[in-house]
């Protein structure tokens, strides 16, 4: 089962990305982790990440997508994946199809978490408070401004990835403002 979940921050795709990898013993692939990784084991391509990095540039889609690539090959993915923030953009929708039909895969699906924004910045709002009030620690971008920024971020650059994938008929739609058994459940009919 290889699967992209797609999403404004916030929409819950990690939650039922989580979900989903306990169910069918799949991995859930970040591409910061798998960046991470990559650097840390100094592969080929973690070295060239590096050295970018440090030169305090962003990291090309050709080593993100070679990086997605080998990560791919790995024993734990025989089976499938989750995507989880990859891809982000048009041209890196298209190198993954080019790349999984290189090795003889296929998505089986995309599913798209549908919010509404306003009601997500009321609930990224509301789960700050609870945090504070447990004592708890908050990411330093878990404010109303930050967290706007990045759903403007999304619709520019990540939003147009619902249109290529509805063109190849691969991408499906939950409505994430259901609660979490509610779109688990949708996510399910979709997969069966």
């Amino acid at each position: 089962m290889r699967l992209i979940f797609l999403g404004p921050p916030g929409a819950g795709k990690g939650t039922q990305a989580k979900l989903l990898t306990e169910r069918y013993g799949i991995p859930q692939l970040s591409t910061g982790d798998m960046l991470r990784a990559a650097v840390a084991q100094a592969t080929d391509v973690g070295k060239r990440a590096k050295a970018v990095m440090d030169a305090g540039q962003l990291v090309s889609d050709a080593i993100v997508n070679e990086i997605v690539s080998d990560r791919i090959d790995a024993p734990d993915c025989a089976n499938g994946f989750i995507l989880d923030g990859y891809p982000r953009t048009v041209p890196q929708a298209v190198a993954l199809g080019q790349m999984l039909k290189g090795k003889g895969l296929k998505l089986d699906a995309v599913i798209e978490l549908k919010v509404d924004e306003t009601a997500l910045v009321k609930r990224m709002e509301n789960r700050v408070a609870e945090t504070i009030a447990a004592g708890g620690s908050v990411r330093s971008d878990d404010n109303p401004e930050a967290f706007k920024r990045r759903l403007t971020e999304y619709r520019e650059k990540t939003a147009p990835l619902s249109e290529h994938y509805a063109g190849t008929g691969e991408l499906k739609t939950v409505d994430g403002m259901a609660d979490v058994d509610a779109v688990t459940a949708q996510i399910e009919k979709i997969l069966a």
